[in-house]
Parts: C-alpha cells; sequence; structure tokens
C-alpha cells in the first residue's frame, strides 16, 4: 500500500519543457507544486532535443567555416572533426543550462521528486510506492522516437536521433528515413562533418509541413552540398551487418551505409501511466485536450508533446503557463497553433509563422504573395548564403504567412511572428525602418513589394 504524502495544489507528472514551465509559473503565483522527473529536469529539448543538436549544429557550421575560409580570403586548413571534444563541448551547454533549470525550481521553493511516477487517481500520482496527491495534476510525460511497423532499432547500426546524440565517430555514410525537421538537421549535421547523406521521405518534398517553396530552396541547397534524397519513395526493409545497413525502398532500390537513422517522429509516452484507468480519454497514444489543455477529467490537464499540439519545446511552455495561469484563475488567451514560430536549423535555416500558400489559399480563396531572394540583400551575400522569405497576404487584408529559407534566418522569424499575430498589413510594416544592413531588410523589402512599392526588387 502507497504510503500517503501531504497533499500539494498541484502535481506535474514530467519534468520537461511543457512541465517544469508549468511548475515554474504556479509556484510564482504562490501554488504548492510538486514536479515528478524519471530521468533529468528539461526533458527530451534539453538532454536530448533542441539544444544538444542545435549545439551540434554550430560545430558543424564551424567546420564548413573552416573549409571555406579561403573563400573570404582566410588563411586556415581543416584538420578534421575530434568527436570527443565535439561531444564535450555540446554536454557543458546541455549541463549548464540544467544547473541552472535546478537552481530556478530550487529558489520557486517547489518540490522536485526523482523517480518514475504513474496516475494513482484523478487527484494523485504515485512515485516508488509514495502517493502525492494534488487538488490538480498536469500530464507531461512527453515523448520519445517512432519507428515503422516491423522496423526493429537496434541501437547499433539501426538508430534513432537518441543514439546519434553520442555516436563516438563520424559515419561514413548514413541513410536518413525521414525527412521531417530531425532528419534534415542531422543530415546538416554529418554532410558538415564530412559523412555522405541520403534521406529516404515518403512524401514529395523535404519538411512536407513547410511551404512548398521553402521545402523547394531547401531542397536545391542541399543537392549543392551533396545531400542526396529519395522523394516519394517507401521503406520497405532493412538487412544490418557488423559493418553497416542495406536499406531497400519499394519497388527495390537499394541503399548501402554504415547507419540507419529512423526520423519517422516521435510518438507520445503515455503506455502503462494509469491515463485510461483514471478515465482520460485518449487517441492513438495521445491525452487529448480542449484550448485550455484541460482533459475529459475536470482534476487532470495535460501539456508537451503528450497531447497532439506542435511538437515544440516553446508550445510546451506556453501550454505549460497556460495550465498555471488558469489554475491561478487569470483566465489566459487559447494558443493560436498557426502563431508559433517554427524552425529547422540546418544549413540553410527554414522558419516559417502563419500559414503556407496552400493553407491560405485553402481558407481565404484569393491571397497575395512576394518572394524577395536573399540575392539582394546585403548582409546575406557578406554570409554568402542563398534563399528568400516569402509573405503570403489576403488582398487589402493582413499577412497571414511569413516563410524564410537561409543562414541565419531563425533569427528573423520573431519580428515574422508579431506581424502575423498582430494582423498586421504590409503596408504598415511597409512603413518600419528596418536597419541596413542586415538580415531582417529582407522582411522589409517584401513588405514593400506586397505594399505596392518596392525598394531594391524589380515590382
Amino acid at each position: 500500500m502507497a504510503e500517503q504524502s501531504d497533499v500539494f495544489d498541484l502535481v506535474i507528472l514530467g519534468g520537461g519543457s511543457g512541465g517544469y514551465a508549468a511548475a515554474l509559473r504556479a509556484a510564482e503565483l504562490g501554488m504548492r507544486v510538486a514536479l515528478v522527473e524519471k530521468d533529468k529536469v528539461g526533458g527530451t529539448c534539453l538532454h536530448r532535443g533542441c539544444i544538444p543538436t542545435k549545439a551540434l549544429l554550430h560545430a558543424a557550421e564551424i567546420a564548413d567555416q573552416a573549409r571555406e575560409a579561403a573563400t573570404f580570403g582566410v588563411r586556415a586548413t581543416f584538420e578534421g572533426i575530434d568527436v570527443d571534444a565535439v561531444h564535450q563541448y555540446k554536454n557543458g551547454v546541455v549541463n549548464r543550462l540544467w544547473r541552472g533549470l535546478q537552481g530556478l525550481i530550487k529558489s520557486r521553493q517547489i518540490t522536485y521528486v526523482e523517480g518514475s511516477g504513474r496516475l494513482a487517481a484523478p487527484t494523485a500520482v504515485e512515485v516508488d510506492g509514495r502517493r502525492y496527491e494534488g487538488r490538480h495534476v498536469i500530464l507531461a510525460t512527453g515523448s520519445q522516437p517512432k519507428s515503422l511497423p516491423g522496423l526493429e532499432i537496434d541501437g547499433e547500426r539501426v538508430i534513432t536521433s537518441d543514439h546519434a546524440l553520442t555516436l563516438d565517430r563520424i559515419p561514413k555514410s548514413v541513410v536518413i528515413l525521414g525527412g521531417g525537421v530531425i532528419g534534415v538537421e542531422f543530415a546538416s549535421i554529418w554532410r558538415s562533418f564530412g559523412a555522405e547523406v541520403t534521406i529516404v521521405e515518403m512524401l514529395p518534398h523535404l519538411l512536407p509541413t513547410e511551404d512548398e517553396d521553402s521545402s523547394k530552396l531547401l531542397e536545391r541547397a542541399f543537392r549543392r552540398r551533396g545531400i542526396t534524397f529519395e522523394l516519394g519513395a517507401r521503406f520497405e526493409a532493412v538487412k544490418t551487418t557488423d559493418t553497416g545497413v542495406t536499406v531497400t525502398l519499394a519497388g527495390g532500390k537499394t541503399l548501402e551505409a554504415e547507419y540507419l537513422l529512423v526520423a519517422v517522429g516521435r510518438g507520445p509516452v503515455s503506455a502503462g501511466l494509469g491515463y485510461e484507468e483514471a478515465g482520460v480519454r485518449m487517441d492513438r497514444g495521445f491525452v487529448t485536450v480542449d484550448e485550455y489543455c484541460r482533459t475529459n477529467v475536470p482534476t487532470i490537464s495535460a501539456v508537451g508533446d503528450l497531447i497532439p499540439t506542435l511538437q515544440l519545446a516553446h508550445v510546451g511552455f506556453a501550454e505549460g503557463i497556460l495550465v498555471a495561469e488558469r489554475l491561478g484563475n487569470l483566465a489566459p488567451v487559447p494558443i493560436d497553433y498557426d502563431g508559433v514560430p517554427r524552425i529547422t536549423y540546418s544549413e540553410p535555416e527554414v522558419a516559417s509563422v502563419g500559414l503556407t500558400e496552400a493553407a491560405a489559399r485553402q481558407k481565404y480563396g484569393e491571397v497575395k504573395t512576394f518572394v524577395y531572394d536573399l540575392a539582394g540583400n546585403g548582409r546575406s551575400q557578406i554570409l554568402r548564403t542563398s534563399g528568400a522569405v516569402k509573405v503570403v497576404a489576403v488582398p487589402d487584408g493582413p499577412v497571414v504567412g511569413i516563410h524564410a529559407v537561409g543562414s541565419r534566418v531563425g533569427e528573423l522569424i520573431a519580428e515574422a511572428q508579431l506581424i502575423y499575430n498582430w494582423e498586421a498589413l504590409p503596408s504598415e510594416v511597409a512603413q518600419l525602418i528596418h536597419p541596413h544592413p542586415t538580415q531582417s531588410e529582407a522582411i522589409g523589402e517584401a513588405h514593400l513589394a506586397l505594399a505596392g512599392k518596392p525598394l531594391h526588387v524589380h515590382g
């Protein structure tokens, strides 16, 4: 029988982005909070996702810069990748952020419970035989890498992103199954580190949820980088040996490589955690919620990758804050998921907010667009990057989508999200003066053109 513990205002099962954001905000609002985490606070994003992958991508960027230094008149030589040193740098970034997060949780007087928890009742979480009662419970158990039926992950030659982050060597060759964000980012990393990379994507384009123009620009850039891909291709089978894999596609084509990275998305961690027994409504493993992240059980909410919203850390933060503020009677506004910025940190980067052109046409009928080529942007020329900024607007109405491809364009999307979320007209953005020379001018130039007064472009 479980030992009885104190009663909390809020018990949170899962200490990833959504869970710890809810804990921090709830404690700020005066609630007594218990946060349960089986691994390390920070979850997938901090330890196995956003932060370590972006550290590797930065190391990859430096490798490319070393190779290309002569084109800028700088004498430098590229001597290869010290894998141990790269991991040391990556792990250092993660550990510093982790220590800072631990300090934040302690400073807010949150009760941190380390151990594997499960939902024991609509108002209780059980951890290693001890019961934590709460007036309210938040489920935030996150996600894990998915596979395909019949495709076994052995962790040796057939690996997930979790394994890829700790490989002790640079592969000579990799086949990546899945051309979404995870697959594209690892393709970019490994190519910069010197690997031969082939992406297999079932749909017609890489990053199939992005605007088609963005996908095409990325594909063009990847071809220039020597990354190959099979689009509209279905995986059929893989055979492993001690030295590599043979991947067979539908139609019989085979691909040889040292590793197969399975990057077909992430699925919710919910099995065996007591959710169904407590009466929580589920769908394909996800917990179903309303626009306020409430489940069908009045005392239970759910946030982050566990619910079928965008699997992004900043979405988890927002959902966690929303629930904490709702429980604190602050009447938060539901999240507009179209208004959430999305970035793929490959080389080149792909960033977007709002609707794709296709989705905008479906919703509004007629739309107007403008594509500003970064070839006309001074800062982009200095950086030697190509790409574009595309703006989608309703005729005589607001901007409903902004899409960008190019080195460092992820930094532009903060301004773009304000334009979308404040329902700005192109003419209003055209009045804003962007600093020169910056890549942000690309945003300004595109809106000038849509407002009927193009500057450095042909109207």
